[in-house]
């Protein structure tokens, strides 16, 4: 949902060779994801939301900045963010006894709205100016999950945060899929095309870690 419109951007605007290549970093780039994931769900045992969100973060910086150098290869995409999300899992704290779930509240899902919609535009719109590597880097920030763990972190407590971002992670098979197959689709095919199938793609991953025993890790 956030993913997909930053590099249907970047491909109208710079070009399917270039977004090719931000689609394969982009895939890359989900070690970066699951790293702040892991270090906010650590912080938010025992730290406010300021502080768990601040090392998030700089557990995100620690780990995007040497994935820009590495090659954008959809092969190595792929490695990567497998080995990344069958590693992920033991890594976040043992989960705990949670309150009950809350009714989201109005203000909070025009909150999610606006920041999915701010990093598109923002990093759609500054592209040409970062390159290749960090664009594909910026489009799997996990804006949204910081946005769904601060909210969380603040009315439920940070075990639910934690909680929840590890459960984010069974998602992020069926983004690896669309960011490789997109990779390799848009060298070979129309751009609406390349776009439609990598979200078949998605969608079928989705589904199928759903119903499997990686959902229930």
């Amino acid at each position: 949902m956030v993913a997909g419109p930053i590099l249907g951007f970047i491909a109208v605007e710079q070009g399917s060779a270039f977004a090719a290549k931000a689609a394969a970093t982009a895939a890359v780039g989900l070690l970066a994801s699951v790293s702040f994931s892991v270090a906010y769900a650590h912080a938010a045992h025992g730290r406010s939301w300021p502080a768990a969100l601040g090392l998030g973060l700089l557990a995100w910086l620690c780990a995007a900045a040497p994935l820009s150098l590495l090659p954008a290869h959809p092969l190595l995409g792929l490695g990567l963010a497998l080995l990344t999300l069958l590693l992920a899992p033991p890594l976040f704290p043992q989960p705990r006894a949670l309150n009950k779930a809350m009714r989201l509240r109005p203000s909070e899902m025009g909150l999610r709205m606006a920041a999915g919609a701010l990093l598109t535009l923002g990093v759609s719109g500054v592209a040409g100016m970062m390159g290749s590597h960090w664009s594909g880097l910026l489009a799997v920030f996990p804006m949204l999950g910081c946005t769904l763990a601060v909210f969380s972190h603040r009315s439920q407590g940070g075990a639910y945060a934690a909680t929840l971002l590890r459960a984010m992670v069974t998602g992020l098979y069926s983004l690896a899929a669309f960011c490789v197959s997109l990779s390799l689709l848009l060298p070979r095919l129309d751009m609406p095309l390349a776009f439609g199938l990598a979200t078949l793609l998605c969608l079928a991953v989705q589904l199928a870690t759903r119903n499997t025993g990686l959902a229930r890790r």
